[in-house]
């Protein structure tokens, strides 16, 4: 590929990598410590799930003013210095025993965490062409996708042979390789300050505010970009449902018994889908347009989850959950390849800075109807998962009805803005 003779994107890319597994490890790890030794206390692991998603609701408004207000290059760098310095308060905290201090620092690396990602991902719109969007959130999402399959077990692995220390040990050198990998870049001016040079005393509650607002008006006012910010939070509605359906199909269907093993082959099944998914959606996304990868896996994705409350199956189960995850990887690609080119580059960090609450609140929303609906109202697992796939099934209707015309109206709006920046480009030469 080509997009890998772009030092800047391969730096930045295994930046992501480390910063990934510096967070994945840790995590995996510190649950597994929390389950050894306050085996009395399960909550302790809920709380420490809490720790990692709470930051998000406290400090989306600012990451992507921060994202597009600062350097880019040095607000991505300094999360993963300032999180290295925090993943060695907490190899400290470990010793005091104190939960509470624990959990206070992991809930300070977390909200450090949301900096990151819309930072990092407004630095690579800056170093691509246009062309090269695509492949980008293919190999993005590619790499969560190795984690999502490797990640429990290589926590696992990790806090089994050098225990919670040596995880939060990996933790400080993952944090500390991607900062190093970062500050090697040499990007320029205009991608890391988009909107100019700004100072600290400039910034404000009020000013964060204007931006913030900026922001939301600019997704409303733009409706083909509105219309993929609802694609995050359909994906938001479908990990909600897909963090607990499968654990329950499991324990009260399929294998009783052993649900705990079915249910982690589910996790597997889904990753390795996604991988193979985003893996063929990086090689054809220079052939299809970006809604043609998007409607057909969606209305598949709306029938194949109808099917897994039909099937009283375990192998059936698991390998339509794989084919799932091969048709979410080329929609993801799709959204994530898309917006760089309708996004401008000065509001990139405000509405990439958009998407994890959207998720967020779409995964919370539907794991809180699950819990109010089943099994008070509905008795059978089967209508949960009716009900999922005839959302799903809506959504692709309304993506079919409204992505191709949106799509057909930008692409003249960009081919009407070329037309004029040429024959704009002759009046601007010096007279003989």
């Amino acid at each position: 590929m080509k997009i890998f003779r772009n030092r800047n994107f391969v730096k930045l890319f295994f930046a992501a990598l480390f910063s990934q597994m510096g967070t994945t490890i840790g995590n995996m790890a510190f649950a597994f410590y929390l389950l050894d030794h306050f085996s009395h206390q399960p909550s302790y692991a809920t709380i420490a799930e809490l720790m990692y998603s709470l930051p998000t609701i406290l400090v989306f408004f600012i990451v992507g003013v921060v994202a597009d207000r600062f350097d880019r290059k040095k607000v991505a760098e300094n999360c993963d210095w300032i999180r290295a310095a925090l993943t060695v308060l907490l190899f400290g905290a470990l010793f005091t025993n104190s939960i509470p201090f624990i959990f206070l620092v992991l809930f300070l690396r977390s909200a450090v965490t949301k900096f990151f990602f819309p930072a990092e991902n407004s630095l690579v719109q800056g170093i691509l062409n246009k062309e090269q969007y695509a492949q980008a959130a293919g190999l993005n999402q590619m790499l969560f996708s190795i984690f999502m399959v490797f990640g429990v077990g290589l926590g696992a692995a990790i806090y089994k042979t050098v225990g919670v220390h040596g995880a939060v040990i990996v933790d400080f050198f993952s944090f500390i390789f991607s900062a190093l990998l970062i500050r090697s870049c040499k990007i320029p001016t205009s991608a890391r300050l988009p909107n100019g040079k700004v100072d600290w005393k400039d910034v404000n509650i009020k000013s964060s505010l204007g931006d913030f607002k900026a922001g939301i008006l600019y997704i409303v006012k733009n409706r083909l970009l509105s219309v993929l910010i609802f694609g995050f939070f359909i994906f938001g509605f479908f990990n909600g449902a897909f963090a607990i359906l499968p654990m329950f199909t499991m324990k009260y269907e399929l294998s009783p018994t052993n649900y705990e093993w079915y249910a982690s082959l589910f996790a597997v099944s889904l990753g390795f889908g996604l991988l193979t998914g985003s893996g063929l959606g990086t090689l054809i996304a220079s052939k299809f347009k970006p809604h043609q990868l998007m409607i057909f896996p969606i209305f598949l994705t709306s029938l194949l989850i109808f099917f897994l409350g039909f099937t009283d199956k375990l192998s059936v189960f698991l390998v339509v959950v794989f084919i799932i995850g091969t048709c979410l990887g080329p929609i993801n690609i799709a959204i994530g390849g898309w917006m760089p080119k309708i996004v401008h580059p000065k509001l990139m960090g405000r509405v990439s800075g958009w998407i994890d609450p959207l998720m967020m609140f779409a995964q919370s929303a539907t794991l809180g109807l699950i819990a109010l609906l089943f099994p008070k109202f509905i008795h059978e697992i089967d209508y949960l998962y009716y009900g999922i796939a005839f959302v799903i099934l809506l959504v692709s209707l309304f993506y079919a009805f409204t992505l191709p015309k949106l799509s057909e109206a930008f692409d003249k709006k960009q081919k009407l803005l070329q037309h004029k920046q040429k024959t704009q480009k002759p009046s601007n030469l010096p007279s003989m």
